[in-house]
């Protein structure tokens, strides 16, 4: 029998006794002890406090609650200190933390052998990095890849000189940077590819310092060395200057001239990376419980939700108890990149899984624990102390008083990565009055549902590289909403920029339109003062607003209530010709005065 087998059926996990450790919620001697976050509904009826009186101080307070709002440390503490109780929370072993599993144990240190290394490689938009990949792994990816760009994080393993690597392949488009962001996070080498002929750009200043802020190594491949106008020596002074001196001119990063497209220096890049990766003596426990971070997720038509995981710690087995994020599952079927299946997943290999109830997101972690029940109560934990969380940002971000104008949109996508990447690039685009709001950003195919959503909120829905089911168009069509399709995240962008400055409002300046110069006065008993004009400046305009000017001084403001040439009624007098007009109000005109016509005009939007 396996070791993990062992474990499983005779020891428990040392996480196990948290589990049976209940939380403590009790008011003795006039004092509430409590481990856990709870609702307002559990608060209430542990203190011997009015849920509605609860309820009605936030309320005072300026935030929005409900029986089953989950109460935070200090909102707890708040509701204990009016009701003159003191408190104390006690703190319990989170069977939860991520990190914990993550990390090595003294007890472990002679279970520890050599993990292979997690490389991603990073760079700016179309400096050649999946042309990268595809060389190293003599693949096609990116011929298969819509508008010629990545757009979401792909994983994928190769064996050099008998040693394994693994390699994220991340978008350069500045949309994805919470998935660079991401990949940062879990790696252990980053591969920076730099066009020799276009030098550092803006996401390669984005992954320098994302680079920094995980202190990870850096490796440089300068690609592309086979274009015309390629200049290693000109990109290697632009490193410098963003603070990576190569070794060449006296500093610690290791530079590659290469070409992906022509198969050239990529075995010279592999050996570095295999030696940077020795430096660092990667180590982990094969005989732990896994643990790990989901690289990407979507929902497949035939197998239900699918997620490509990577095992960071432990080894990860076909009928392990997981949890995703804040969903419990356990594991039906494990495949590597060639959808090839394998029953076990060591350290630093990605895997996708099938087995979830519903798709995760994207850069969730995921842990494994020995038992079912372990699982499902670790998913609990986890949801709760999620809810907690966004229901204090509800709290934090509730405006009544906001007037700009709305815009809102309901995000389907094939992947979770798409999703979330859809999701931040819309989120940064600024346009002063006008807020957007995403309603919804999931995966899988426009359905009722989404429609429905889109229907009460008078939504946009966005398609991002996925269907529209057959019930989902015929509503849309019915009740006027528009579902557009992309396969592409720059022309999402730019229609969604265009839908909100739409919804602009105008501004108005005044606008001074002409004048006209008091020649001659009659008067009719039905009209009152009639003033024959000649026009000396631009236009008079009817129904215009006017002044009247009598020197240097307005005498008042007023309308253009008639205005004739001749017998006629005109909208409009051009300079240089003669004219009748009649004011609303103003009747003591005289000969010399100037009518000014003014109105006001649209001039932009903000």
């Amino acid at each position: 029998m396996s070791k993990k087998a062992n474990n499983k059926h005779n020891s428990k996990s040392s996480f196990s006794k948290d589990f049976n450790n209940k939380p403590k919620n009790e008011l003795k001697d006039n004092v509430f002890v409590y481990t856990t976050n709870m609702t307002i509904d559990e608060l209430s009826k542990k203190i011997n406090v009015s849920s509605s009186e609860i309820i009605k101080y936030f309320f005072k307070n300026g935030k929005l609650v409900s029986l089953n709002s989950i109460l935070n440390d200090d909102m707890i503490a708040e509701i204990c200190l009016v009701n003159n109780l003191d408190f104390k929370k006690e703190e319990i072993k989170d069977a939860t933390n991520f990190e914990q599993m993550l990390k090595n144990s003294d007890e472990e240190l002679n279970e520890l052998v050599e993990r292979c290394p997690v490389v991603t490689i990073m760079g700016h938009v179309d400096h050649g990095k999946t042309t990268l990949i595809d060389a190293i792994r003599h693949s096609h990816i990116v011929d298969k890849e819509a508008g010629a760009i990545t757009q979401s994080i792909g994983a994928y393993q190769k064996t050099i000189n008998d040693k394994k690597i693994t390699f994220l392949d991340t978008p350069g488009h500045q949309a994805f940077k919470q998935m660079r962001a991401r990949g940062a996070s879990i790696t252990d080498v980053i591969v920076l590819v730099v066009a020799a002929d276009d030098g550092i750009m803006p996401q390669t200043k984005e992954a320098i310092h994302l680079a920094k802020l995980a202190d990870v190594p850096v490796i440089v491949a300068i690609n592309k060395i086979d274009k015309p106008g390629a200049d290693v020596n000109r990109v290697m002074g632009e490193l410098a200057q963003n603070n990576l001196i190569p070794e060449e001119w006296g500093g610690d990063v290791i530079v590659k001239p290469i070409s992906a497209k022509f198969m050239k220096g990529i075995d010279e890049l592999l050996e570095t990376i295999l030696l940077v990766a020795e430096m660092k003596e990667l180590k982990a426990n094969p005989n732990k419980l896994a643990c790990g971070t989901v690289i990407e997720a979507k929902l497949d038509k035939k197998e239900g939700p699918k997620a490509t995981l990577l095992v960071q710690n432990g080894s990860l087995h076909t009928q392990d108890s997981i949890v995703v994020g804040d969903k419990y599952c356990r594991i039906r079927k494990m495949t590597n990149e060639h959808d090839k299946v394998v029953k076990q997943a060591n350290p630093g290999t990605p895997v996708v899984i099938t087995g979830l109830s519903e798709v995760p997101v994207a850069g969730d972690h995921f842990i494994a624990y020995h038992f079912d029940k372990e699982a499902k109560d670790a998913a609990a934990i986890i949801k709760q102390r999620n809810t907690a969380i966004a229901s204090e940002e509800q709290q934090l971000n509730f405006d009544p008083q906001n007037d700009d104008s709305h815009v809102f949109v309901v995000i389907k996508a094939d992947t979770q990565g798409s999703a979330e990447a859809v999701k931040e690039a819309l989120s940064e685009i600024n346009i002063d009055k006008v807020k957007l709001h995403i309603i919804r950003s999931a995966t899988g195919e426009v359905n009722e549902n989404d429609i429905q959503l889109a229907i009460n909120t008078d939504a946009f829905v966005i398609c991002f590289n996925t269907n529209v089911n057959s019930i989902a168009s015929d509503l849309a069509k019915s009740k006027d909403i528009t579902i557009k399709k992309y396969s592409v995240i720059y022309n999402v962008l730019d229609d969604v920029t265009e839908l909100m400055k739409q919804q602009l409002k105008p501004v108005y300046e005044d606008v001074v339109y002409g004048r006209a110069e008091v020649i001659q006065l009659f008067k009719a008993s039905k009209i009152g003062q009639i003033a024959g004009c000649m026009v000396t400046e631009g236009k008079i305009k009817a129904n215009s607003r006017c002044r009247i000017i009598r020197g240097n001084k307005v005498l008042q403001e007023d309308h253009i209530a008639g205005l004739k040439r001749y017998k006629d009624d005109v909208k409009e007098v051009l300079k240089d010709f003669d004219c009748g007009i009649t004011l609303s109000n103003f009747q003591k005109l005289e000969l010399g005065d100037i009518i000014e016509s003014w109105g006001q005009e649209v001039v932009k939007n903000v």
